[in-house]
């Protein structure tokens, strides 16, 4: 199995799309101005109380103040706000926790005012990044995450993944992790720390604990002032940490100082990893290249198609996503039962790969074609849960209604990729009408000879439409050889099959667009 990750750097964000089997599953983007990121981790001061909801809503320095639910102050809250209140006053020594007295555990089912108090200071982490208008959701439950474990701070308990299966294992971990963690500090054991050395993960654990000296120095210097305590890894390194393992191929960047950052990020954290990372230099666009641009237009549609015909039609509102599964005009209709059967797998696979792909979240229904065996509806059921097994965000799956329906629930943190698939046409402008088709050739004549006059010793290309290419390559004498005879220059000719029959444009050697009247 082939698994790639494609990273593309922008002046203005990072798009990285993970690839299996040549199959776009996952796309993530990040903006360089994004204001908050799930993981990032925050002084906040309470702002308002509202015992009605049980939460306050906390300054964090930003324009949206962030929103922080009782259930998420965690059992250790009281802590946290001692700790914060120490560091941010200049009255504890030191970073780590072990001449730290903690305090007792809050009580599980009680009210945020009898927690907090207005204007007081308390250490928080974004637990869900601002969706439409509400504001970024925090969690005083602070996580420090590395790829073999994480940090869990004003904890002693030692957990481990539920896939390390085997109790060897599972009891070697915690007796290792038990034998180097700092006092008061909990430890999650993440499944890539299965079969790892103690030196693995002594360095991790000893990594994590310098950020959490960051963290302390940061909170001492903060003057009393709500902000940014620490970010978390930016978007490419964090998608490494959490998904990388021996299966990956290549890890392919487009950026050169990006390629040599990810390079040195898996240099120390997975050296058997870093040869994997190549830095791509050809001249078309990388999404291009690999045919992710492509698959990011079928992908994102209204009505996304499969291989045999059958279609999805993805509709969201304010409360659910609502997906309806059709057969379509090429599929077998001689036996309804097993062709339907057919389709609802087909359909299941692609549907978990949409909710990765556009990290729908929340209410999920989806409407099966409808199939009378029950035998065919527990498959069905069984094959969604497989399909979904891969989905690292929280999920869970129900099985068929009696009217065919499938719920499903998935944890949504960020808002849902959407990408408009929709064009407006380059050659009308979305009037619906254009120019007459026999004018095109005195169009282009005329542009040559502007473009020309202007830039006189430039080398130049034309890009058109594949027929108004043969068009101007036709014959002996043809349009490309007069302009040559006339200006003493050659302008080359290039065909490109995603240009309209009306489109075309000049582009110099470094392949920048020459706009005609710039």
């Amino acid at each position: 199995m082939d698994k790639e990750l494609l990273v593309n750097s922008s002046p203005t964000s990072v798009e990285i799309a993970l690839i299996e089997d040549r199959k776009l599953l996952e796309l993530h983007t990040q903006s360089n101005d994004v204001e908050f990121s799930v993981g990032d981790i925050f002084l906040g001061q309470v702002k308002m109380l509202r015992p009605g909801l049980n939460a306050a809503f906390l300054d964090v320095g930003k324009r949206k103040d962030a929103f922080l639910h009782y259930t998420d102050l965690g059992p250790q809250i009281k802590s946290v706000q001692k700790f914060t209140k120490q560091l941010v006053n200049n009255q504890l020594k030191g970073h780590l926790l072990d001449q730290f007295e903690m305090e007792p555990d809050n009580e599980k089912n009680g009210k945020i005012d009898k927690v907090f108090a207005k204007r007081q200071y308390v250490l928080a982490q974004i637990l869900k990044e601002p969706i439409s208008t509400k504001g970024p959701r925090l969690t005083c439950e602070i996580n420090l995450p590395g790829r073999f474990i994480v940090m869990t701070p004003f904890r002693n308990t030692i957990s481990v993944s539920k896939k390390i299966v085997s109790p060897e294992e599972r009891n070697r971990l915690k007796v290792l992790i038990e034998s180097i963690k700092p006092k008061n500090f909990g430890f999650i054991i993440r499944t890539a720390a299965e079969g790892k050395k103690v030196a693995d993960l002594h360095d991790e654990v000893s990594n994590l604990t310098n950020r959490w000296k960051t963290i302390a120095e940061e909170l001492k210097k903060s003057n009393s002032k709500p902000g940014k305590i620490l970010g978390e890894v930016d978007k490419t390194k964090g998608l490494l940490r959490d998904i990388l393992n021996d299966s990956f191929n290549k890890i392919i960047v487009n950026d050169k100082d990006l390629y040599e950052s990810v390079k040195t990020y898996l240099s120390n954290v997975a050296p058997e990893s870093a040869k994997i990372v190549h830095h791509y230099k050809g001249k078309r666009p990388i999404f291009e290249n690999y045919g992710v641009k492509k698959q990011i237009k079928s992908a994102f549609s209204k009505t996304p198609t499969m291989s045999s015909g059958a279609y999805l039609v993805i509709e969201n509102t304010e409360a659910m996503h609502v997906i309806d599964v059709n057969s379509g005009p090429k599929t077998q209709k001689t036996d309804q039962e097993s062709s339907a059967l057919k389709v609802n797998l087909e359909a299941a696979k692609e549907i978990a790969r949409q909710l990765r792909l556009r990290d729908l979240g929340g209410l999920i229904i989806i409407d099966f074609i409808d199939m009378r065996k029950k035998e065919n509806k527990a498959l069905l059921y069984t094959k969604m849960k497989e399909f979904m097994h891969e989905d690292r965000a929280q999920h869970t799956v129900l099985p068929l209604s009696k009217f065919g329906l499938t719920q499903i629930t998935r944890q949504r943190v960020k808002p849902e990729l959407k990408i408009n698939t929709m064009e407006v046409c380059p050659s009308c402008n979305g009037s619906g009408q254009i120019e007459p088709t026999q004018l095109l050739p005195d169009e282009i004549e005329r542009n040559v000879n502007l473009v020309v006059e202007a830039f006189p010793k430039m080398n130049m290309t034309l890009k058109v439409n594949p027929f108004v290419y043969s068009y101007l390559k036709k014959g002996i004498v043809n349009k490309q050889m007069t302009w040559f005879w006339k200006h003493k220059k050659w302008i080359k000719l290039q065909q490109d099959s995603d240009f309209l029959l009306t489109e075309y444009k000049f582009y110099n050697k470094f392949n920048d667009e020459i706009r005609i009247g710039d």
